[in-house]
């Protein structure tokens, strides 16, 4: 159980939990963060728990498109870097580390191409997933999917990639 933030905790880069032994680690890419840190949950990271449990996996590693941490993701338009000095680095050792990535960060990603920047530190022989498309082929949230949902296939040149 842990996290990583920066020196103000303005930016968390990176949010784990374990409940097994085991290197079966599910990784999950979203937005931003909110208020959960190294031992308090918020909704989010309690629903990719249940995920992450439901699917038999040991451990979770949640990242965000963006580490500036707020409640409200129309906040993350009100400040001048919000994706976080050290957020790529992260976000490949999480990928890294995972034996699946699950992209969920909904409709908001596309914002200053952030999207297409994060699908590129993927490797094209790695294989991602999704809980389901929005609307716009964006892939969506974990708060906005049915609870016994099982994650999807992606093929490496997403198609929801190039809809924004």
């Amino acid at each position: 159980m842990g996290a990583i933030f920066d020196a103000t905790a303005t930016y968390r880069y990176t949010l784990w939990r374990a409940w097994e032994q085991g290197n079966s680690r599910l990784c999950f890419i979203l937005l931003n963060p909110s208020t959960a840190d190294a031992t308090q949950n918020d909704p989010t990271i309690r629903r990719c728990l249940g995920f992450a449990r439901s699917w038999g996996f040991a451990s979770l590693e949640v990242v965000n498109l963006f580490a500036y941490r707020a409640t409200d993701p129309l906040q993350l338009r009100q400040v001048q870097d919000p994706i976080g000095a050290e957020n790529d680095q992260y976000l490949m050792q999480a990928i890294g580390r995972s034996q699946r990535t699950i992209l969920a960060w909904g409709n908001r990603g596309t914002w200053k191409n952030r999207h297409q920047a994060v699908l590129e530190l993927l490797s094209p022989n790695q294989a991602a997933y999704c809980l389901g498309l929005t609307q716009i082929g964006q892939p969506r949230h974990p708060l906005y999917t049915k609870s016994n949902i099982q994650p999807q296939r992606l093929a490496w040149r997403l198609e929801f990639a190039t809809k924004a």
